[in-house]
């Protein structure tokens, strides 16, 4: 089995939408028994805590629902326990970089939008301190990159 952690930094905005779009997209492929999906943070600020509001509100616009989902802080474990760990922005790439105490293992860690070159964005900005478009162009990425990321797992695994 594939095993894929998104990492934002509270584990309330970005990660936990990137968790959500990626299992509609496993689903609608058939392919959610062959692929797991986890999301994290790099900081503990939120641990137990359900998505924020607005990112459930523009996910279930998208008929995503987050309600399920709870926020938790990314562990050492994780490196070795996820095939992708997959940072939002540069900050939190640093942080899991910094984190994963072996070299062996940082290969495994890198940017989601990573997985769509034909952005113009390279990170999936935190929309917390913004309004409802953020939340939205934020969604967009997402999906983009979450694109790019399956069929890069297809390719590789061969699933």
């Amino acid at each position: 089995m594939v095993r894929i952690l998104f990492v934002c930094m509270g584990n309330i905005c970005r990660s936990p939408v990137a968790e959500g779009v990626f299992r509609r997209m496993l689903e609608g492929a058939g392919l959610n028994e062959k692929i797991y999906v986890d999301s994290a943070g790099t900081h503990s600020y939120h641990t137990g805590a359900p998505p924020d509001p607005r990112s459930q509100a523009t996910a279930l616009r998208r008929d995503i629902d987050l309600r399920d989902l709870r926020a938790r802080r990314v562990t050492v474990a994780d490196f070795a326990q996820f095939d992708y760990v997959l940072a939002m922005d540069r900050e939190n790439l640093d942080h899991l970089l910094a984190l994963c105490g072996d070299p062996g293992l940082r290969r495994r860690i890198q940017l989601f939008l990573d997985y769509a070159p034909h952005l113009p964005e390279r990170e999936v900005p935190d929309p917390y301190y913004g309004g409802p478009n953020g939340f939205e162009r934020v969604m967009d990425l997402i999906e983009e990159a979450a694109e790019g990321l399956l069929v890069d797992i297809r390719r590789r695994y061969r699933i």
